[in-house]
């Protein structure tokens, strides 16, 4: 990745038309913090896998540990993350656990990543 310089301003001048119009855009701090613990949770690669897998099809932890050569057991733990988080789903069938996508702003906002990180 190359290096960049952030280039600064050479004299101190506040705009303060602006800066009552980002104001009154910025949403609630409790609102930020949410957003940026969201963006944590995106931040594990063995989570993205995981959506990766859900992205094709319900799965139980058994299949999504054999298709990403895992124990169940941390299969487990991240699934609690991401639906604690709202972005995985459970249903019951018999005696199995099936885990899919919880709606498709996971899918978006995975493909929105992608997006730009492929940009040149």
């Amino acid at each position: 990745m190359a290096e960049y310089e952030i280039e600064c301003c050479e004299t101190t001048e506040v705009h303060e038309e602006l800066l009552k119009v980002v104001q009154e855009k910025m949403p609630e701090e409790e609102r930020l913090y949410d957003l940026a613990e969201l963006f944590k949770v995106f931040g594990d690669s063995t989570r993205i896998r995981i959506l990766f897998v859900l992205f094709e099809a319900e799965v139980c932890v058994c299949d999504l540990a054999e298709a990403l050569n895992m124990t169940q057991s941390a299969i487990s733990h991240q699934l609690k993350i991401l639906k604690q988080n709202k972005l995985v789903k459970s249903r019951r069938e018999g005696k199995s656990i099936f885990y899919s996508l919880a709606d498709g702003h996971v899918r978006t906002i995975i493909d929105q990543g992608l997006e730009h990180i492929e940009e040149e």
